[in-house]
């Protein structure tokens, strides 16, 4: 995660002219990997130890785990509320990198505790709750992996996002309409692309400036936008949105 995010923040270059943010989805997708990954190594591990008789965890293991939960559930906080703030796919991902450490430590809890009391016969328990916290963690897995692909596919970003680039459009003085918008993420950032309607008596100068005006409305309405090209057109009533 740390690597792409230092990747990310690279500055475009003649190499990479739109940056390297889509290495902060790249780095969230291997991370979402390595989740499923550990899913599967668990649940493998799991379903052998059950098929396999063996004594009860040792009971000082509860100690250790239930310090590990609330130390990995501090963190997953922390770093999903990161992750939230800046809309980071690797960022979050990792976040979910510790929820599932807590959620694998609270079922072994549970699992090492039902074969403690149950006593004799009841070894497998923690096993069995390994293969619930492994579902668990693959869930999460596929879902962070969804997400970082959208993102390296350019997947259409959320409705809320285009209204407010569109608002910020005819909000200016001089739009008269917006005929195309596309909105692309590349890492944190995200690029505009909009097609302006203005009257066609204006000058090439004017146009220049309105479009200048249309960018500045935008990006303050939406910080988070490396890129605005604004595409100016003549106002044409009947093909206008």
């Amino acid at each position: 995660v740390w690597s792409g995010l230092r990747i990310a923040s690279r500055d475009p270059d003649d190499r990479y002219p739109f940056g390297y943010g889509r290495a902060e989805a790249l780095a969230g997708a291997v991370v979402a990997a390595l989740m499923l990954g550990a899913a599967a190594g668990i649940s493998i591990e799991a379903a052998r130890e059950i098929r396999t008789p063996h004594h009860a965890p040792a009971s000082w293991t509860l100690a250790v785990l239930a310090v590990v939960i609330v130390v990995k559930e501090v963190m997953a906080k922390r770093v999903l509320s990161a992750g939230a703030q800046n809309g980071s796919v690797a960022v979050a991902a990792d976040g979910w990198h510790h929820r599932a450490d807590a959620i694998t430590s609270a079922a072994a809890f549970l699992g090492i505790s039902v074969a403690l009391i149950g006593g004799p016969g009841w070894e497998a328990a923690d096993d069995w709750a390994a293969l619930v916290a492994a579902l668990i963690i693959a869930i999460n897995g596929g879902l962070l992996l969804r997400t970082a692909l959208g993102d390296l596919m350019d997947r259409a970003p959320a409705p809320g996002l285009q209204d407010t680039v569109s608002q910020a459009a005819l909000a200016t003085s001089g739009v008269l309409a917006i005929e195309k918008l596309k909105i692309r993420k590349s890492g944190t950032a995200f690029y505009v692309d909009i097609h302006v309607q203005a009257d066609p008596h204006l000058s090439l100068h004017d146009a220049h400036v309105l479009s200048g005006r249309v960018k500045s409305a935008i990006r303050q309405r939406l910080p988070a936008a490396s890129g605005v090209l604004i595409h100016m057109e003549p106002f044409e009533p009947r093909n206008s949105t």
